[in-house]
């Protein structure tokens, strides 16, 4: 039988040895005085938890963020990755959680492709989007800037600007102005999610609490009139919502194959006046929804 999935009994958590698939060393000697041994941002007692207990917090995770990496668990729960793999294919086994080359995803849920994927996406089309967008900011604005692709391309179209501050989340946003010595450029560091180079967190949503703009610019996966913004974790929704609020104008750039798109469950309502910026392969049958409310102004380029 898999010791994974024997029945365990109550003193199991504290037997001899090393814990259930803990990593070899990670506690502390006999005597020593030192601390726990769990890895990074592991909860108390990670190396002590019992696979049920374990599990759930799992459960936990991907439910917060979408999906889940092996080698990130492994390091949070101070647990191998064959330990995770085999907690992961327990929890596929339930319907509780769908297996993902080298991770897991909440069941039904659409995989998240990564920024390196998306960036090979209507290159064209986002470039332009970003340059419309480059040209609406004037000479000593202060402006947010969305982690993604297409506003990765406005900050590329805003390294020659003087006296210009950018506010951002976004990985591509901070590379693309890192030797630009005319912009000003304030981090909301928090929680890194490495699939979308973007942070999130309640890190980022208190540095943003403190901040204004003239101008926000956000990405988005998908893009619903009634909805709003469609992304693949309540933490992005959540700080693009923040974002909304914190600025005089709204822009939402996003190419025309974002439209109808509901790839995942977490949405940013978009309740305010704002202006929508896509490509000219934007059908009028797309479109309409968006016209049709009073508070929205669309744009092609």
């Amino acid at each position: 039988m898999d010791p994974q999935n024997a029945p365990q009994g109550p003193h199991d958590a504290a037997a001899p040895g090393p814990a259930d698939g803990a990593v070899p060393g990670s506690g502390s000697a006999p005597g020593s005085g030192s601390g726990s041994g769990h890895g990074p941002g592991a909860p108390a007692g990670a190396e002590r938890l019992r696979a049920a207990d374990r599990r759930e917090l799992i459960l936990r995770m991907v439910a917060a963020d979408g999906t889940v990496a092996v080698e990130e668990l492994a390091r949070t729960l101070a647990v191998t990755p064959s330990t995770i793999r085999r907690d992961l294919a327990h929890l596929t086994e339930q319907g509780k959680l769908a297996r993902t080359y080298g991770g897991a995803i909440t069941p039904g849920h659409t995989p998240e492709p990564s920024l390196n994927q998306r960036s090979g996406l209507a290159v064209a089309e986002k470039d332009r989007i970003a340059r419309w967008a480059a040209a609406r900011i004037a000479h000593g604005d202060t402006v947010i800037l969305d982690a993604g692709t297409t506003t990765g391309r406005l900050a590329h179209h805003l390294r020659g600007q003087s006296e210009l501050t950018v506010i951002t989340n976004g990985l591509t946003t901070l590379v693309e102005l890192a030797e630009a010595d005319g912009v000003e450029v304030i981090t909301l560091a928090g929680t890194l999610r490495h699939v979308s180079h973007g942070f999130v967190g309640p890190l980022a949503e208190l540095a943003l609490s403190r901040l204004t703009a003239d101008k926000v610019f956000l990405g988005a996966d998908g893009l619903d009139a009634k909805l709003g913004i469609c992304e693949a974790s309540l933490q992005q929704t959540s700080l693009k919502e923040l974002m909304a609020a914190r600025g005089a104008e709204l822009y939402v750039l996003a190419d025309s194959s974002k439209f109808g798109q509901r790839p995942f469950t977490a949405w940013a309502p978009l309740d305010r006046a704002w202006t929508l910026v896509t490509d000219t392969g934007a059908t009028d049958e797309q479109l309409r929804p968006f016209r049709e409310l009073e508070h929205v102004t669309v744009v092609m380029v």
